[in-house]
């Protein structure tokens, strides 16, 4: 059965907790719906109406473009969280969030709650207006094997120079929005983020 409430609740957070993956969603006005997996120890929960997560350079920057295309200060996603042990059970965040990046000034606050990972470009500050619960009972029951090491790995072995110089030219999302891309390179040792 759906529940909602207007915050995260403790059995919540603690759900969260465990999750090794999420799935974000956002779409602008017009093109395509963006839903982007997330993995890694790279999620927050930073107050019960606030949560917060990292973001790593890939093949697209939508979730960035999205949320700056909103109308509104902040713009519209979804997180889901499936819980694919015992109990089953969906989670969903919805709410409004904005990418933060290394130039912006609340970025050090921010990124003091991570352990930021090779190829970290942004991270989204999420605030949560809505979660949603339900029941999960199509929701196969999986064990993670293990985490890939694969994209941290590549962004440890970059030159920042040239990370930095890759990440900074991709301006547009695949629909054409602008994006803001990042002119820092987060870099670090592949062994020491989970390889």
């Amino acid at each position: 059965m759906s529940e909602f409430t207007d915050h995260l609740r403790e059995d919540h957070i603690a759900l969260i907790s465990r999750q090794s993956v999420c799935f974000v969603a956002t779409a602008a006005a017009e093109g395509r719906i963006n839903l982007s997996p997330k993995g890694y120890d790279a999620f927050r929960v930073l107050s019960p109406t606030r949560v917060a997560w990292l973001d790593l350079g890939g093949s697209g920057n939508e979730t960035n473009a999205h949320l700056l295309a909103a109308q509104t200060d902040q713009g519209r996603i979804t997180v889901m969280m499936c819980n694919f042990d015992q109990p089953p059970l969906i989670l969903r965040l919805y709410g409004h969030a904005r990418p933060v990046l290394p130039a912006d000034r609340e970025w050090d606050g921010l990124a003091a709650h991570f352990t930021l990972l090779p190829g970290t470009r942004q991270i989204f500050d999420m605030t949560v207006e809505s979660v949603q619960t339900s029941c999960g009972w199509a929701v196969p029951v999986m064990r993670l094997e293990q985490e890939r090491a694969t994209l941290v790995k590549y962004h440890a072995q970059q030159v920042p120079e040239e990370w930095a110089a890759k990440y900074s030219a991709r301006t547009q999302s695949i629909d054409g929005l602008p994006t803001r891309p990042t002119d820092r390179c987060i870099v670090g040792d592949a062994a020491s983020a989970g390889e």
